[in-house]
C-alpha cells in the first residue's frame, strides 16, 4: 500500500503499509468539514486527478476518503445511504461529491469511503473532540442546537479498510460509521462525567441532525458485528480518547 499524505488518518494507516500492494491511499487534502477555501478544494481536486491518473496507468486501485457528514447527508430524507442522489449541504459536501463524481467517470479502479466522525490519538486540534475537551477545561462550551455526530474509533476504521481491501471491494462508495447519531449534548455529558469537569453551555441554532446508514457496510464487512456498534458504542470511543489524551502518571 502506498499512502499519499502524512496527517491523522495517514498515520493510523501505517500498520497496513505492507499489505495491499495494488492500492494507493489518498489520505491528504481537505479534512475540515466546515472548510470553505476554494483554493484548498482546488488543490485537493488537482491531487486527486493526478493520483487517479497514475493509478489508472499502473493498474492500481485508489482508496479515497469522502465524508458522511452533514455536508453530505444533512438534507437527506431518512438515513444517509450511498445510493441517494445528493447535491451537498455545505461547500465541503459539494466538494466531496464532485471528487466522487470524478472518480466514477475517470476509468480508475477506486473505492470511496464516506467516513463518520473519526476519533483517536493525534487528532488535529480543530476537530470536535479536542475542541470540546479544550472548552471544558476553559469552563465554557459552545453547542450547535440539536447537532449530532456519528463517532467511530479510528482503529475500527483501519480494520474495516483492511477487510474491504482484502475482499477486493472496488468501484463502490461505502459509508464507514457506527450508524448511531449521538446528540452532542450527550457527548459533552459523558466527557464531563469522566473528567469531572463542568462547563457552561451556550447554544447556537445552526445544528444539523442526520443518521448514516451502514447496511451496505454490514453486508460487505460482516466483522463489524463484533465491533460493538450501537447506542452505547460512543461511550467507549470517548473513554479511549480521554485515556490517550491524559498524560500517564509516573
Amino acid at each position: 500500500m502506498d499512502i499519499v499524505g502524512n496527517g491523522f488518518l495517514a498515520r493510523h494507516l501505517k500498520p497496513l503499509v505492507d499489505r495491499h500492494p495494488d492500492t494507493v491511499v489518498l489520505a491528504a487534502g481537505v479534512s475540515w468539514a466546515s472548510h470553505t477555501s476554494d483554493a484548498d478544494f482546488a488543490r485537493e481536486a488537482a491531487l486527486l486527478r493526478d493520483v487517479a491518473a497514475d493509478c489508472r496507468a499502473t493498474a492500481r486501485r485508489l482508496l479515497f476518503f469522502s465524508t458522511a457528514s452533514t455536508g453530505m447527508y444533512g438534507t437527506a430524507d431518512g438515513p444517509g445511504r450511498e445510493d441517494l442522489t445528493l447535491t451537498g449541504g455545505t461547500p465541503y459536501g459539494v466538494h466531496k461529491i464532485a471528487m466522487e463524481r470524478h472518480l466514477r467517470t475517470s476509468g480508475t479502479d477506486f473505492l470511496a469511503l464516506r467516513l463518520g466522525h473519526l476519533v483517536g490519538p493525534g487528532q488535529p486540534p480543530h476537530q470536535l473532540l479536542p475542541t470540546l475537551l479544550r472548552q471544558l477545561q476553559q469552563g465554557s462550551v459552545a453547542v450547535h442546537q440539536g447537532a449530532t455526530r456519528d463517532l467511530i474509533d479510528v482503529d475500527d476504521v483501519i480494520a474495516i479498510v483492511d477487510h474491504l481491501l482484502t475482499r477486493g471491494a472496488s468501484r463502490q462508495i461505502v459509508n464507514v460509521a457506527s450508524g448511531v447519531a449521538v446528540p452532542v449534548d450527550r457527548i459533552i455529558d459523558h466527557l464531563e462525567e469522566r473528567t469531572g469537569l463542568h462547563a457552561t453551555r451556550s447554544y447556537v441554532d445552526v445544528g444539523g441532525h442526520h443518521t448514516i446508514s451502514i447496511a451496505k457496510l454490514r453486508a460487505l464487512v460482516p466483522e463489524v458485528a463484533a465491533m460493538g456498534f450501537g447506542p452505547d458504542y460512543y461511550q467507549g470511543v470517548l473513554d479511549d480518547f480521554l485515556a490517550a489524551a491524559t498524560p500517564a502518571t509516573p
